[in-house]
């Protein structure tokens, strides 16, 4: 994974010129710095993801590595801890849902490979959910993994059936999630 980019690589990640690239870098907007004793500049990572996002740029080019992670839930304080988690581990770029509509909106548009998804959601449970995913040829290599705090064991059983890889009941441990996603992604 590439921590530094020149203005041509920066260019092509984001689909602009060079010379774009440039002018942004010189006016303060990308930021940066110059290789000494030299005028070439060099972007480190972190400051043309800042540049993508501030600018509606899709981050696919450069976080291609990174493995997409959709997180469904109505409460905002779950979500805001499972994205700061995922998203500072370092191998997981997310986004994020509050209801079933949004999820399916998000999910033909982001392309997640795994969805973490709350089994109590105000439009829809998670079953349908489920079911419904995993229906559509399009989507159904996509994992998926129910989080709840009110699921009895039937409901677990019946929520495996419909396709959900995993659960893990809220409130959960940090490493239990990351080691669940792993897990579920064949990851190492």
């Amino acid at each position: 994974m590439k921590d530094l980019f020149t203005t041509g690589e920066a260019a092509e990640i984001c689909k602009v010129s060079q010379q774009t690239i440039i002018r942004c870098f010189d006016s303060g907007r990308l930021e940066g710095f110059r290789v000494p004793g030299s005028r070439f500049r060099r972007i480190p990572r972190q400051s043309l993801v800042k540049f993508m996002r501030d600018n509606k740029i899709p981050l696919d080019a450069i976080e291609s590595d990174k493995r997409k992670i959709l997180i469904v839930d109505d409460d905002v304080e779950i979500v805001e801890l499972m994205s700061d988690v995922l998203e500072k581990d370092g191998r997981f770029e997310t986004k994020t849902a509050s209801s079933g509509y949004e999820a399916g909106m998000v999910t033909q548009q982001f392309r997640p490979e795994l969805i973490l998804l709350d089994y109590m959601l105000p439009d829809v449970n998670g079953n349908v959910v489920c079911q419904t995913i995993k229906k559509n040829p399009e989507f159904e290599n996509i994992k998926i993994i129910i989080v709840s705090g009110v699921v009895k064991q039937e409901e677990i059983a019946q929520l495996l059936k419909s396709g959900a890889e995993d659960f893990i009941r809220k409130p959960f441990d940090i490493a239990e999630l990351t080691g669940k996603i792993t897990t579920a992604l064949q990851m190492k």
